[in-house]
């Protein structure tokens, strides 16, 4: 799968998530984006977008896009505290649905 990382995740995070196509928003050069413009291109290269911003499903209607959204719940955004969401994200991913949130974590 084609996942991209909100600029608000950690880079390192990509390394970890193994056996995807892993792109991160700067990296990709749309770190200036707001959400709905950010998603609007995003749906058009890749399958899921993944943020820890939970307040996502309020700014935006996610059922307008053509991808599926994954938000990580931790205690904090820190590499150490979103690391042990991994396998319960790659378990989601094959089911994570264009159009919805799906939520991983706490």
């Amino acid at each position: 799968m084609r996942l991209l990382l909100d600029e608000c995740v950690d880079r390192r995070l990509a390394a970890l998530i193994l056996g995807h196509d892993v792109k991160t928003v700067p990296e990709v050069g749309w770190a200036a984006l707001k959400n709905g413009e950010l998603l609007g291109r995003a749906e058009r290269d890749f399958d899921v977008f993944i943020t820890v911003d939970r307040n996502i499903s309020f700014q935006q209607s996610i059922s307008r896009f053509s991808i599926a959204i994954v938000v990580l719940s931790a205690r904090s955004n820190r590499v150490a505290d979103l690391r042990v969401l991994i396998p319960q994200l790659l378990e989601i991913l094959p089911t994570a649905r264009p159009g919805a949130l799906t939520l991983v974590g706490i």
